[in-house]
């Protein structure tokens, strides 16, 4: 499922003035079971991860880390679940958010290779 709006709204909350939102995505800390909840923002500055409130997905109560845009957050390594690492954590993302986490890079280290964004004003 997308990150409505009012995720986004919420994240944008927490981020520095200025900050433009390109892409959010949900993704668990592993291995557990000190597993926990993050929504990883990608602005055109930097790379946030936000933890999440304790028994939900979606509404973030504060920063955990926040890493340079120039960061890579692939390549998605498959086994139990797709999982990307940064920051020396591994993070297990939906199916659905590989493709995010690829265009995240390639925004960052082969912009050309990008289409138009479809829904620019989400």
């Amino acid at each position: 499922m997308p990150v409505s709006a009012a995720i986004r709204q919420r994240c944008r909350a927490m981020l520095g003035p200025g900050e433009d939102i390109r892409y959010v995505f949900p993704a668990l800390s592993l291995p557990p079971p000190a597993t926990m909840g993050f929504l990883v923002v990608v602005t055109d500055r930097s790379i946030t991860l936000l933890s999440i409130k304790m028994f939900s997905r979606d509404e973030p109560s504060a920063v955990w880390a926040t890493y340079p845009r120039r960061t890579r957050l692939g390549p998605v390594e498959f086994g139990a679940g797709p999982r990307i690492e940064i920051g020396g954590m591994v993070l297990e993302v939906d199916d659905e958010y590989v493709a995010v986490v690829a265009a995240a890079d390639a925004e960052a280290f082969s912009p050309g290779d990008l289409p138009r964004d479809p829904l620019p004003d989400l």
